[in-house]
């Protein structure tokens, strides 16, 4: 005698959506990675302008009471750089490792040498530069960041426009010869 197997339940299986349709979506690959990196860069931030901060605030005693107790003051005497060193350091070794691109800003505002978040007036230095002759070619200016911390600088050009990418050069006609070479 033959056994009876028990009618099998279909299984609903959600299709796969295309890769296509997902792109034009507007969905970010690796968005939790993404939300890592801004919020580490945001909180190295706060932390390096929370020292700034304190350090004015020491200097002047006249408080408002309300003001005192709606803001977050450091403890004097500690210093945050070293905790805002850490997170730029976390943010560059989480971007390295899943290969997410920084923004050039951001890229801009840190050192790459002591990884310090370079905030113009209290741990970097900003000048332009022109070493042309005697500084007559206004497209040669470059602005200097100097960084307090280390001393390395970073520089770029002001006045110079972007070279576009590859795919969207266009290509550039030779002006004609007009050298009299044959006669």
């Amino acid at each position: 005698m033959a056994s009876i197997d028990p009618p099998k339940k279909a299984i609903n299986i959600p299709k796969q959506q295309n890769s296509k349709v997902a792109k034009k979506t507007g969905s970010t690959p690796n968005k939790s990675l993404h939300s890592r990196v801004s919020y580490l860069y945001q909180a190295a931030t706060y932390l390096a302008t929370q020292q700034q901060h304190s350090k004015e605030n020491s200097s002047t005693d006249t408080r408002n009471e309300a003001s005192s107790m709606t803001e977050i003051e450091p403890i004097s005497g500690i210093s945050l750089q070293p905790a805002a060193r850490h997170l730029v350091s976390d943010l560059r070794d989480v971007s390295l490792k899943v290969q997410i691109r920084m923004s050039p800003d951001m890229k801009h505002s840190i050192c790459k040498i002591c990884s310090t978040v370079l905030i113009e007036g209290s741990s970097c230095t900003s000048e332009v530069e022109n070493k042309s002759k005697g500084g007559k070619k206004p497209w040669a200016d470059v602005l200097v960041r100097r960084c307090n911390a280390c001393g390395s600088a970073k520089r770029f050009p002001t006045a110079a426009a972007r070279q576009k990418r590859r795919p969207y050069r266009t290509p550039q006609d030779k002006a004609p010869n007009t050298d009299n070479e044959g006669t």
